[in-house]
């Protein structure tokens, strides 16, 4: 371990204690090994941090929390620093402990029997997947950043993904978790039962957190039987009206086998067909809107039969234009890439100001028109993205730059743009955070939506749990 310059002797007593407990090869200092850490993927915040500390075990968390409360030092969890609303971050004055879980990465148990199993914080969701699948069992949670997102991570955040609408979020699949308070007791309430009815639910207050109020070290989670058989459609449709009546259509005609519903309107499409490899265009004409769904089965029939009566009969009902299923792996495979390459690909034609929103289903096409609407006359030539979950009301709604514009101009009216789009949200009784959570980047305008005893409340327990603030300082209160 080397120290970096200028440090007072606390510092450096506070550095040699944590390498004390994880070792020296556990202190990360050096500025060049910091920066993977202090930098969030998209690039709007940028902080330092004192060390970057990277425990094995439960223990030695407990053990740094210790001290770092005992010091009064600021403590930054971090899982795959996928976050986008900047939880992640520490602030920029190279005085906080970033606290990496990546090495709490051990799968404790897979218990096929009660369809749990138990994980550390640092395993990648993509790891979890298959370790249900080894067991002959499904984890559903999923999204486009699952190789490198963390266990942890999703519950800090609450994470959704593109089945919420048949599972739930990130909460909903958790049956308890493992957490280390700041001051470094750690609470075990990892439980296998799905009844248990002794008193508060404490484990249900660290998902959705974001770490401010104690660090998940493990969690035990839900599994469920494994899908035999799946059918991809990709459908082209004139309306985001006529996808949510397309969305109640597939509800009452396919029930629990509605797997995922996402809504992609044909600027996003355009987008990923000029600046992604490999990737066409899956209907023979252009339509002003699209979902890609997909259906599951839990027995070997095939569901091609039932997927296209469906689709025929949307047709016939002139909720859908067009349709095609996806006949192979390969085939779903492309529809899906389609899907996840639309955030990426945004950057390549300008600045993107961006929100994760939701709203109640009922009211996401007289959103998406509402906003769309006053985007544009705010800002002439503004092109609007919504695309999303809609089977759960999650819509991104993103906003590229007008051709031609300046860059930095445009993204100079993100919070202009941001109270634009809110106040429609607020107006419709939505939420100005659907899945990303709060951090840094909403964390004045959390105040601005919630209801204020909510917030006291908030605030409350924060204070009780972590009187000295040391946990994610400055992240979402």
């Amino acid at each position: 371990m080397t120290a970096p310059g200028a440090l007072t002797p606390s510092s450096l007593d506070l550095l040699a204690r944590l390498a004390a407990i994880v070792g020296e090869s556990g202190v990360v200092t050096e500025p060049q090994d910091v920066t993977v850490y202090v930098t969030e993927p998209r690039g709007l915040f940028h902080g330092r941090a004192l060390c970057v500390v990277k425990p094995r075990t439960t223990d030695q968390v407990a053990r740094v929390l210790a001290i770092c409360n005992e010091a009064g030092a600021g403590v930054v969890p971090q899982g795959g620093n996928t976050g986008l609303v900047g939880g992640q971050t520490p602030d920029a004055t190279g005085t906080q402990v970033l606290l990496s879980l990546q090495r709490l990465d051990r799968i404790r148990e897979i218990d096929a029997a009660s369809d749990t199993m138990t994980l550390e914080a640092g395993v990648t969701l993509a790891r979890a997947q298959e370790a249900a699948e080894s067991a002959d069992r499904y984890f559903p949670l999923s999204f486009a950043s699952e190789g490198s997102c963390t266990i942890g991570g999703n519950l800090s955040t609450n994470a959704g993904g593109v089945h919420v609408i048949a599972y739930g979020s990130a909460r909903d699949l958790t049956l308890g978790v493992e957490a280390v308070m700041a001051d470094g007791r750690v609470m075990s309430g990892l439980s296998k039962l799905r009844k248990d009815n002794t008193g508060y639910d404490l484990s249900r207050l660290f998902i959705g957190a974001e770490g401010t109020l104690g660090v998940i070290t493990a969690a035990t989670l839900k599994l469920f039987p494994r899908p035999r058989n799946r059918s991809t459609a990709f459908v082209g449709l004139d309306s985001p009206r006529h996808a949510l009546d397309l969305l109640d259509l597939a509800k009452s005609r396919m029930g629990s086998a509605l797997q995922a519903f996402e809504l992609i309107p044909r600027i996003g499409l355009e987008f990923v067909l000029r600046h992604a490899n490999g990737i066409r265009d899956p209907l023979s004409n252009a339509h002003p809107w699209y979902v890609l769904l997909e259906l599951a089965s839990f027995d070997e029939h095939a569901l091609e039969d039932t997927a296209t009566d469906f689709l025929s009969q949307a047709i016939h009902a002139g909720l859908a234009a067009d349709a095609t299923l996806a006949a192979s792996l390969e085939q779903r495979a492309a529809l899906w890439r389609l899907r996840e390459l639309l955030p990426q690909v945004q950057k390549h034609v300008g600045g993107s100001i961006k929100h994760d929103l939701s709203v109640p289903l009922a009211q996401v096409p007289a959103f998406i028109e509402e906003a769309g609407r006053l985007v544009e006359a705010r800002i002439p030539g503004a092109r609007p993205v919504p695309f999303g979950h809609l089977g759960d009301g999650n819509i991104h709604y993103n906003i590229s730059q007008p051709v031609g514009s300046d860059k930095q101009a445009f993204l100079a009216r993100w919070s202009e743009v941001n109270e634009l789009v809110h106040r429609i949200v607020e107006k419709y009784q939505g939420s100005i955070s659907a899945e990303h959570g709060i951090g840094k980047l909403k964390r004045d305008l959390l105040r601005q939506v919630k209801d204020p005893v909510s917030l006291d409340l908030m605030r409350s327990i924060k204070n009780t749990m972590d009187p000295k603030g040391i946990l994610n300082p400055g992240k979402v209160l």
